[in-house]
């Protein structure tokens, strides 16, 4: 593998801006990619929050309460060619993850050839924030790939030629005018992919004030229309929050930028949590190549094209190393830092052979580590315990769903004419939605919400709305040694609540959690609420 990744940073492979081979190899690769992560996406159970976006899809609307709407259209697309299967889950959205990939080669032909753009489709597909996330229905992916395009399309306005020493001719206006509508739609879609995509515009805007060889595209029109066409795209996302109460907006502000918590020690820790993740998740050694390229653009960088694409790396990790200051940062926000980050890296390669042999070792570090994550995905191998793996949350899903299954049938064949309907419930929406994919007849399933934070169950009928008196309720929550906190609450909202059977949720036979199912008999009128005091234990 390490002479692999020598050969394709070999001098010899740059010494010309044409190397079909090269291109050809990055495609080959790119493709190579896209069909492992469709294996995997086929056959690893889906994690909560993607069957959350799921749930998404199947009630479509121009915004949720904790994203804009682009997730859910993907999801939708591909279940309408696969069905309700992790594959049409994730179809879509791995597609977008390819797409990703290919505008960085793109961006990377166009300022260094097709050796650079072979490379930059290596760095990128080996990093292991990338190869993890690239398999995920989640709302990344789409933001990622139509931010690259919009980066794509900004440096064609600019006038970067789409092979680098191939001038496309002249292009005049009208050239870019197209490349700037481009980049209006595609940075339209990434903020109706993920609100944090803002931070690409901006950086584009900062490095325009910054860098006087770029302030002059202040008096063109290309940028304003950019800015004209994103806002058109992004308005039914915009007009869904201002008839929701900006719902969606509170929501992510408070979620990043919330009242800190913890102190000064508080904000260290959180500090050095998002350094040691995005060392670990880019890798350590391609981490320390993508600094020391982001900083020789930032120093060197006459017209300002590269001066740009370091801006979009600078910006988004400087507002979450703020962000930190205030509320924990996972891991995968930054992932849009790096995309641009990777170009610079690509175009530039290190020029000693020293820097080189580390920069190979680098790439087969990290594709050891994404290599390892895709296999512990199948067969766990990294030493943790099924209740702190990140991983398993995934697993156990269709045994639950094949209980409760079970009890609604124990439940049904009781019912005569106008006996009320069997319901099933969770208290956390990441339960609900696993619930709701793993039950055959995939039915509405309801959060009850009462003890954790709001999410879209609460923009949605609740039970207390769609069920009449006497209802039951089939209620999925944590083994608890004492009473759950929930069936406190319910308490009053039941004639009879029972405990019904445990169920262990596990992985190759270690366990993951435990679930018990619990029989609520008897809807009573009024309903409990997420602030309302707890009763006291019965």
């Amino acid at each position: 593998m390490l002479r692999i990744f020598s050969r394709i940073i070999d001098p010899a492979e740059f010494r010309s801006p044409d190397n079909p081979a090269a291109w050809a190899e990055g495609l080959r690769f790119v493709v190579g990619a896209t069909l492992i992560r469709l294996l995997l996406g086929a056959f690893v159970p889906l994690f909560p929050d993607e069957t959350y976006y799921w749930e998404w899809s199947r009630n479509l609307a121009f915004g949720y309460f904790d994203h804009p709407p682009l997730i859910a259209l993907l999801v939708r697309g591909g279940t309408l060619i696969f069905g309700d299967t992790a594959l049409g889950v994730r179809f879509l959205p791995i597609l977008a993850s390819t797409g990703c990939t290919l505008a960085v080669m793109h961006m990377a032909r166009a300022l260094g050839g097709d050796a650079a753009a072979r490379l930059g489709a290596v760095t990128f597909t080996v990093m292991p924030i990338v190869a993890v996330g690239s398999v995920l229905a989640t709302p990344d992916a789409p933001m990622l790939c139509a931010m690259a395009w919009a980066i794509y399309a900004v440096l064609r306005a600019l006038g970067v030629p789409a092979h680098a020493h191939h001038p496309d001719g002249p292009g005049g206006g009208a050239h870019a005018l197209r490349w700037w509508l481009i980049a209006g739609v595609a940075i339209g879609l990434a903020m109706g992919s993920k609100y944090t995509s803002v931070l690409v515009p901006a950086a584009i805007v900062a490095a325009f004030v910054a860098h006087g060889k770029l302030q002059n595209r202040f008096g063109q029109a290309g940028p304003y229309l950019a800015v004209a066409v994103a806002a058109a795209v992004l308005a039914p996302v915009l007009i869904w929050n201002a008839t929701h109460d900006w719902v969606s907006f509170r929501f992510q502000l408070n979620h990043g930028l919330g009242a800190p918590k913890g102190g000064g020690l508080g904000i260290v820790n959180r500090e050095f949590e998002l350094l040691g993740g995005q060392i670990g998740l880019v890798s350590p050694i391609l981490f320390y190549f993508m600094a020391r390229a982001i900083r020789d653009a930032v120093r060197f960088s006459e017209e300002g094209l590269r001066f740009m694409l370091a801006m979009t790396c600078v910006v988004p990790l400087t507002f979450f190393v703020y962000s930190a200051t205030r509320k924990s940062v996972e891991a995968n926000w930054p992932a849009m830092a790096w995309v641009a980050a990777v170009v610079l890296l690509a175009t530039d390669v290190p020029h000693t052979a020293r820097m080189r042999t580390w920069f190979a070792r680098g790439l087969a570090l990290a594709a050891a580590l994404s290599a390892i994550v895709y296999v512990h995905v199948i067969v766990p191998i990294i030493p943790l315990p099924a209740s702190r793996d990140q991983v398993a949350k995934a697993f156990g899903w269709d045994l639950i769903g094949q209980t409760v299954d079970r009890k609604r049938a124990t439940l049904v064949p009781l019912r005569g004419e106008g006996t009320p309907t069997v319901y099933v419930g969770a208290e956390r929406y990441q339960d609900a939605s696993e619930l709701a994919f793993h039950l055959p007849d995939h039915p509405r399933v309801f959060s009850m919400n009462l003890t954790g934070r709001a999410n879209q169950y609460d923009l949605w009928p609740q039970f207390a709305d769609v069920a009449g008196l006497d209802a039951t309720l089939i209620l999925v929550l944590d083994d608890e040694r004492e009473e759950p906190r929930v069936i406190r609450k319910l308490s009053c909202c039941f004639a009879r609540i029972d405990a019904s059977e445990g169920v262990t949720m596990m992985r190759h036979g270690d366990v993951i959690s435990r679930k018990r199912i619990w029989i609520l008999r008897g809807k009573r009128d009024g309903w409990a609420t997420r602030d309302q005091p707890f009763p006291p234990q019965r």
